[in-house]
Protein backbone atom coordinates (compact mmCIF):
# COMPACT_ATOMS: atom_id res chain seq x y z
CA UNK A 1 0.00 0.00 0.00
CA UNK A 2 2.87 2.07 0.68
CA UNK A 3 4.70 1.47 -2.44
CA UNK A 4 1.56 2.74 -4.55
CA UNK A 5 1.33 5.53 -2.52
CA UNK A 6 4.58 6.72 -3.62
CA UNK A 7 4.05 5.99 -6.81
CA UNK A 8 1.01 7.95 -7.06
CA UNK A 9 2.98 10.55 -5.30
CA UNK A 10 5.73 10.23 -7.68
CA UNK A 11 3.48 9.92 -10.87
CA UNK A 12 2.03 13.14 -9.86
CA UNK A 13 4.69 15.21 -9.48
CA UNK A 14 6.44 14.03 -12.93
CA UNK A 15 3.02 14.72 -14.43
CA UNK A 16 3.01 18.48 -12.86
CA UNK A 17 6.77 19.09 -13.73
CA UNK A 18 6.30 18.04 -17.36
CA UNK A 19 2.97 20.03 -17.43
CA UNK A 20 5.80 23.20 -17.30
CA UNK A 21 3.29 24.66 -15.01
CA UNK A 22 5.38 25.21 -11.74
CA UNK A 23 8.85 26.00 -11.42
CA UNK A 24 11.06 29.34 -11.13
CA UNK A 25 11.03 30.08 -14.59
CA UNK A 26 7.10 29.67 -14.88
CA UNK A 27 6.71 32.00 -11.90
CA UNK A 28 9.31 34.36 -13.05
CA UNK A 29 8.09 34.96 -16.84
CA UNK A 30 4.35 34.41 -15.89
CA UNK A 31 3.86 31.87 -18.64
CA UNK A 32 1.76 30.31 -16.00
CA UNK A 33 -1.13 28.66 -18.32
CA UNK A 34 -4.18 26.60 -17.21
CA UNK A 35 -3.58 23.37 -17.23
CA UNK A 36 -6.34 21.21 -18.40
CA UNK A 37 -7.37 18.50 -16.03
CA UNK A 38 -5.77 15.26 -17.44
CA UNK A 39 -8.12 12.21 -16.95
CA UNK A 40 -7.12 8.61 -17.07
CA UNK A 41 -8.36 6.11 -18.42
CA UNK A 42 -10.22 5.04 -15.37
CA UNK A 43 -10.53 6.69 -12.05
CA UNK A 44 -8.46 5.85 -9.37
CA UNK A 45 -11.44 6.09 -6.44
CA UNK A 46 -13.23 8.66 -6.77
CA UNK A 47 -16.65 7.00 -8.33
CA UNK A 48 -16.61 4.37 -6.39
CA UNK A 49 -19.46 2.76 -3.49
CA UNK A 50 -18.57 2.82 0.21
CA UNK A 51 -18.37 -0.78 2.24
CA UNK A 52 -22.10 -0.16 3.10
CA UNK A 53 -23.14 0.68 -0.90
CA UNK A 54 -21.50 -2.40 -1.48
CA UNK A 55 -23.20 -4.66 0.49
CA UNK A 56 -26.10 -3.32 -0.64
CA UNK A 57 -25.29 -3.70 -4.18
CA UNK A 58 -24.70 -7.60 -3.67
CA UNK A 59 -27.68 -7.73 -1.51
CA UNK A 60 -30.13 -6.54 -4.42
CA UNK A 61 -28.11 -8.78 -6.40
CA UNK A 62 -27.05 -6.10 -9.00
CA UNK A 63 -23.10 -7.38 -8.60
CA UNK A 64 -21.35 -10.08 -8.13
CA UNK A 65 -19.96 -10.60 -4.99
CA UNK A 66 -16.31 -9.64 -4.02
CA UNK A 67 -14.97 -12.84 -3.90
CA UNK A 68 -15.89 -13.54 -7.47
CA UNK A 69 -14.15 -10.29 -8.59
CA UNK A 70 -11.43 -11.56 -6.94
CA UNK A 71 -11.35 -15.45 -8.61
CA UNK A 72 -11.76 -14.22 -11.74
CA UNK A 73 -8.67 -11.38 -11.25
CA UNK A 74 -6.76 -14.88 -10.13
CA UNK A 75 -7.52 -16.20 -12.87
CA UNK A 76 -6.40 -13.53 -15.20
CA UNK A 77 -2.81 -12.84 -13.46
CA UNK A 78 -1.86 -16.36 -11.32
CA UNK A 79 -0.03 -16.54 -8.35
CA UNK A 80 -0.80 -12.80 -7.84
CA UNK A 81 -1.66 -11.78 -4.70
CA UNK A 82 -5.00 -9.28 -4.59
CA UNK A 83 -3.79 -6.31 -2.22
CA UNK A 84 -7.32 -4.49 -2.75
CA UNK A 85 -10.72 -4.57 -4.22
CA UNK A 86 -13.17 -1.60 -5.05
CA UNK A 87 -16.24 -1.31 -6.79
CA UNK A 88 -16.40 1.66 -9.05
CA UNK A 89 -19.21 3.51 -11.48
CA UNK A 90 -17.37 3.19 -14.83
CA UNK A 91 -19.20 4.28 -18.19
CA UNK A 92 -22.82 2.84 -17.44
CA UNK A 93 -22.32 0.53 -14.95
CA UNK A 94 -20.62 -1.19 -11.96
CA UNK A 95 -16.91 -2.59 -12.45
CA UNK A 96 -14.40 -4.01 -9.54
CA UNK A 97 -11.26 -2.20 -9.39
CA UNK A 98 -8.97 -4.95 -8.18
CA UNK A 99 -5.27 -4.44 -7.27
CA UNK A 100 -2.97 -7.19 -7.36
CA UNK A 101 0.39 -7.54 -6.67
CA UNK A 102 2.84 -9.89 -8.98
CA UNK A 103 5.34 -12.02 -7.49
CA UNK A 104 8.29 -9.96 -9.47
CA UNK A 105 7.02 -7.05 -7.24
CA UNK A 106 5.05 -4.95 -9.93
CA UNK A 107 1.56 -3.62 -9.13
CA UNK A 108 -1.06 -4.36 -12.06
CA UNK A 109 -4.44 -2.98 -12.05
CA UNK A 110 -7.59 -5.70 -13.18
CA UNK A 111 -11.23 -4.64 -13.86
CA UNK A 112 -14.11 -6.90 -13.38
CA UNK A 113 -17.20 -6.32 -14.76
CA UNK A 114 -19.66 -5.95 -11.53
CA UNK A 115 -22.46 -7.51 -13.20
CA UNK A 116 -21.04 -10.78 -15.18
CA UNK A 117 -18.10 -11.33 -12.97
CA UNK A 118 -15.60 -11.18 -16.11
CA UNK A 119 -12.07 -9.21 -16.24
CA UNK A 120 -12.57 -6.39 -19.09
CA UNK A 121 -9.44 -5.11 -18.62
CA UNK A 122 -6.43 -4.88 -17.08
CA UNK A 123 -3.11 -2.70 -16.76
Amino acid sequence: MRQAFALLIVVSTAAVLAAGAVGPLAEETGALAPVPALREPMNRGDDCLSPADLREAVAEKRVVPPIAAIRAARQAIPRAEIQRARLCRHDAGLVYLLTALRRDGQFVQVMVDGQSGQVSGQW
